[in-house]
C-alpha cells in the first residue's frame, strides 16, 4: 500500500457510481502508513446529464453520438471537481501525480460471448465506462488514469469490483475476518480473511440503493429515501420479497458482477406484476428488505466467521438499512467506514486514487480471487497532461 516517504504523495480520485447522483472527488496523500484524505468535494449531476446517463444504460437511437457527448460532459464535471480540490488545497497542478477517473458505467456484460460461429470476430465479454480522459487531462493539466476495468476483462476477469484490493490495505484486521459492504446503486461485498495469506474475495451481491432511489423518485419526486424513513414507514410484502430473492443472479457463485444491465426499472416492473395495488411505501420497505436479505445471505455464505462488517457508500447513511443489517447479523459488529477513519462517501473515490497510483507505478494487481482474471495485471491507461 502506501510508501514510507516523508514527502506528500498526492493523487486525486473521482467516482460517479451506479446511484447516478453525482461525482465524489478526493485529494489523497499516500505518504503515510494508510491513505489520508486531505479534501473531499462533491458535485451533483445536472438533470439532463443524469437523465442521459440513465437512458444510455439501455439500447436506444444514435447511441454512439450521444455517448460521446455524455462522456465529454462528464469529463467537464470531473474537471470542475478536480480543480475545486486543487483550489481549496492551495497546491499547484504539478504537485498532483495523477487523477484516477473511473468514468460512468453504462454497460457491464463481462460474461457475454458471441455464439454465432459465422462471426469472424467472436466477442469476449465487455464493459463500457463513459468518460473523456484526454479532455480531462487537457482541462486540468494533470495526468489522468482511466479505463481500469477493460484489462481485467481482457484477462478473463469480471472487471469488477476493483475496490476489494484497496479494502485489504485499509480495513483488514489481523486474526479477524472482516467484511466490507459497499452500498451504492449496486451492493458489493469484500471478504478480508483472518489469515492475510488467504485470498481476498469480492463480488457484487445485487441491488443496493438503485431500485429504492428509482421508486422514491417515481412516487415521491425525491432523489432518495433520506435515512430510509419512507421504507421504515412501510411493511414488507413477503410474497414480493420471495419473488425478488428468486432472481437467479443471487445464487451464482463468485466471481460475479452486475449492474443496471440487470437490476433496472424494467426488471422491477416485471417483478411487480400482480402487486399493482400495493402501497408504494410497502414496496419501498420490500426493496430495502431485498437489499438487506441478499447482502446478509452473502455474508453468511462467504464469510461465516465474520466478526465485523464495515459499510460504505450512500447506504451507510441509511439508518433503516444499517439497523436492519445489524438485526439480521446479531453476532457481527455492523459499522460505518467512518469508524475506521474513512467516511462512507469517500471510500470508492479514494480507491480509484489508489488504483491510479498502482498504474502510474506499474504495479500489477492479482485479482484472480476477486474477479477471476487469469493473473496479475496493471490496470488502467495513462493520459499525460
Amino acid at each position: 500500500m502506501p510508501s514510507n516517504a516523508s514527502q506528500p504523495d498526492y493523487f486525486i480520485g473521482l467516482m460517479s457510481g451506479t446511484s447516478l447522483d453525482g461525482v465524489d472527488g478526493v485529494l489523497v496523500d499516500f505518504s503515510g502508513s494508510k491513505p489520508a484524505v486531505v479534501l473531499h468535494q462533491w458535485s451533483s449531476f445536472a438533470t439532463n446529464l443524469r437523465a442521459e446517463l440513465l437512458t444510455l444504460n439501455t439500447p436506444g437511437d444514435n447511441e454512439l453520438h450521444r455517448a460521446a457527448l455524455a462522456g465529454s460532459a462528464l469529463a467537464r464535471l470531473y474537471a470542475e471537481v478536480a480543480l475545486a480540490l486543487l483550489a481549496a488545497s492551495g497546491l499547484e497542478r504539478h504537485a498532483i501525480a495523477a487523477i484516477g477517473a473511473h468514468g460512468q458505467t453504462v454497460r457491464h456484460r463481462p460474461g457475454e460471448f458471441d455464439a454465432d460461429p459465422a462471426n469472424a470476430l467472436p466477442a469476449l465479454g465487455y464493459t463500457v465506462q463513459l468518460n473523456n480522459p484526454a479532455l480531462l487531462a487537457e482541462l486540468t493539466g494533470i495526468d489522468v488514469v482511466a479505463d481500469f476495468r477493460t484489462r481485467d476483462v481482457a484477462a478473463g476477469g469480471q472487471g469488477a469490483p476493483l475496490a476489494p484490493a484497496f479494502h485489504r490495505g485499509v480495513f483488514a484486521q489481523p486474526g479477524q475476518t472482516v467484511g466490507v459492504l459497499n452500498l451504492g446503486g449496486i451492493s458489493n461485498l469484500t471478504v478480508l480473511p483472518a489469515d492475510p495469506a488467504d485470498g481476498v474475495l469480492g463480488f457484487d451481491c445485487g441491488p443496493a440503493n438503485g431500485l429504492m432511489d428509482h421508486w422514491c423518485q417515481q412516487h415521491r419526486s425525491q432523489p432518495f429515501d433520506a435515512a430510509g424513513a419512507w421504507a421504515a414507514s412501510g411493511r414488507t410484502i413477503e410474497p414480493l420479497l420471495a419473488r425478488l430473492l428468486a432472481e437467479p443472479y443471487l445464487a451464482l457463485p463468485p466471481p460475479k458482477s452486475t449492474g443496471r444491465d440487470l437490476f433496472n426499472p424494467a426488471w422491477l416492473a416485471t417483478q411487480l406484476q400482480g402487486f399493482g395495488q400495493a402501497a408504494p411505501a410497502d414496496v419501498q420497505a420490500t426493496l430495502a428488505a431485498f437489499t438487506v436479505h441478499s447482502c446478509v445471505a452473502d455474508v453468511r455464505r462467504h464469510a461465516p466467521d465474520c466478526t465485523r462488517l464495515v459499510v460504505c457508500g450512500g447506504g451507510a447513511l441509511n439508518g433503516h438499512l444499517m439497523h436492519s443489517l445489524q438485526a439480521a447479523l446479531p453476532g457481527v459488529a455492523v459499522e460505518s467506514s467512518a469508524e475506521q477513519g474513512l467516511p462512507p462517501l469517500q471510500v470508492e473515490a479514494t480507491a480509484f486514487a489508489w488504483l491510479a497510483r498502482t498504474c502510474v507505478r506499474r504495479e500489477k494487481l492479482d485479482l484472480k480471487s476477486i474477479t477471476g482474471a487469469r493473473g496479475a495485471r496493471v490496470l488502467g491507461a495513462v493520459y499525460p497532461a
